[in-house]
C-alpha cells in the first residue's frame, strides 16, 4: 500500500516537471491553480462594482463591520495568487476596525460606570480591556489607510505631492475614508498608551493628501481632517488660515447640506482629544437637531450612520461618568436630565402589572 502511494507521487512528480519543461505549468496543476487566480479576480471585481455600493447603503454599521472582518480574510487570501484588491480591501479592513472599535466603546463605558459606583477593581479591568482593545483597532485602522494609499498609487510623503487619479465618487470617498481611517489610527493609538506603534508622520501626510479631494462635495470632511491636524500639529497649519475650531464649525454646516455627518464626528474627537467641553456638547446637540432638516445621502447612508454612532458614544461617555449610565433616549442630543415638563416620557405601569 505504502509503496503503492510512494509510485504515484513519484509519477505525480515526474509530470509535474515534464510539464514545467512543457511550458504548461498551470494547465498541468503544478503551480497555483488557474482557478484560484480567476476567482480572485472576479472576487475582486464583485467587492468593488456591486458588494462596495451595497454596503455604503446600508444603515446597520454592526452588520457591515461584521462584514468586514468575515469578508477581508477570504478576498485577501487570493492575494496569493492574484494582484490585492485594495481598494475594496481598504473598506473591509475600516469596516473590521470599526467592531474592534465598538467593543473598546464598551469597555470604556463599562469603565466609566464601574468608576461613576466606586467599583475599583471593575474600573482597572474594563480600562485595561478598553486600551487592549484601541492597540487592535489602532492596527486595522493604520492598514486600511495603507491600503487606500497603495490602491490609488499616492505616496503621501511625496514632495511636491501629486494627488490621485479618482475615477468616480466611491474612488474619492475610498481615498478620503483612508486619510481619516489614518488620522483615527494615531487616536486609537493614543488611547492605547501607544500599544500599536502607529507612526505619527501620518498625520501631516493626511492633511496634505486631504486637498486632493473637494470639500464641499464631500461635506467639509477634507478640511476638517485638516484642521484636525492642525490642532494636533500646529506647526502644519498655513499661515493664512482660518483657527481649526472655526474649520472644524463650518464643516459641520456643510455636512448637513451634503447628507453626510462625517464632519461632525471630526469634531467630536478633537472636542474630546482637546478638553474643549462647549464644543463638544455644541457638536453633539448640533448632530441632534439636524435629524429634522437633514436628506442622507443615500449612496453612502453608511458613513452618516457610523457618525451617528461616533457622536451617540461620545454623548453616552459624558452620562455614564457624571450619571453613571448611557444617554436615555429622548436626551440625545442634551448633556444633563434638566429638560422641561413637556412630553416628559412616563412609565406605563399597567403594562407591567
Amino acid at each position: 500500500m505504502i509503496s503503492s502511494i510512494v509510485s504515484h507521487a513519484r509519477r505525480w512528480s515526474a509530470g509535474c516537471r515534464w510539464a514545467v519543461l512543457g511550458g504548461s505549468v498551470l494547465l498541468a496543476g503544478c503551480s497555483a491553480n488557474p482557478i484560484y487566480s480567476t476567482t480572485g479576480m472576479v472576487l475582486s471585481s464583485y467587492s468593488e462594482s456591486e458588494a462596495t455600493p451595497y454596503v455604503m447603503q446600508m444603515s446597520d454599521p454592526g452588520m457591515a463591520c461584521a462584514l468586514g472582518e468575515g469578508t477581508d480574510p477570504l478576498v485577501y487570501s487570493f492575494s496569493r495568487v492574484t494582484d490585492a484588491p485594495d481598494s475594496t480591501g481598504s473598506l473591509l479592513m475600516l469596516l473590521a476596525a470599526n467592531c474592534m472599535e465598538y467593543r473598546a466603546w464598551e469597555a470604556e463605558l463599562a469603565y466609566l460606570r464601574a468608576d461613576y459606583r466606586g467599583d475599583v477593581p471593575a474600573a482597572k479591568d474594563a480600562r485595561e480591556v478598553a486600551k487592549r482593545l484601541h492597540a487592535r483597532t489602532a492596527a486595522r485602522r493604520y492598514k486600511a489607510f495603507t491600503r487606500a494609499m497603495a490602491a490609488y498609487d499616492f505616496d503621501p510623503a511625496a514632495e511636491p505631492i501629486e494627488c490621485p487619479f479618482l475615477f468616480n465618487d466611491q474612488d474619492e470617498l475610498t481615498f478620503l475614508l483612508g486619510l481619516l481611517t489614518g488620522m483615527q489610527a494615531i487616536v486609537n493609538d493614543s488611547s492605547s498608551g501607544a500599544m500599536a506603534g502607529v507612526p505619527r508622520n501620518i498625520a501631516p501626510q493626511a492633511e496634505r493628501a486631504a486637498k486632493c479631494v473637494d470639500n464641499e462635495k464631500w461635506g467639509g470632511l477634507p478640511n476638517a481632517v485638516r484642521a484636525l491636524v492642525w490642532l494636533l500639529l500646529p506647526d502644519t497649519k498655513p499661515e493664512l488660515s482660518p483657527d481649526p475650531w472655526q474649520v472644524l464649525e463650518n464643516s459641520t454646516e456643510l455636512a448637513v447640506d451634503s447628507g453626510i455627518r462625517a464632519s461632525y464626528a471630526v469634531q467630536v474627537v478633537a472636542a474630546e482629544t482637546f478638553g474643549r467641553p462647549d464644543v463638544l456638547a455644541h457638536a453633539i446637540e448640533g448632530f441632534a437637531e439636524a435629524e429634522d432638516r437633514i436628506d442622507v445621502w443615500d449612496d453612502y447612508r453608511l458613513v452618516d450612520e457610523v457618525a451617528r454612532g461616533v457622536v451617540q458614544f461620545s454623548s453616552d461617555k459624558h452620562w455614564s461618568a457624571n450619571y453613571g449610565h448611557r444617554t436615555p433616549r429622548t436626551f440625545f442630543g442634551k448633556m444633563s436630565p434638566e429638560r422641561s415638563t413637556e412630553n416628559v416620557e412616563t412609565m406605563d405601569l399597567e403594562g407591567l402589572l
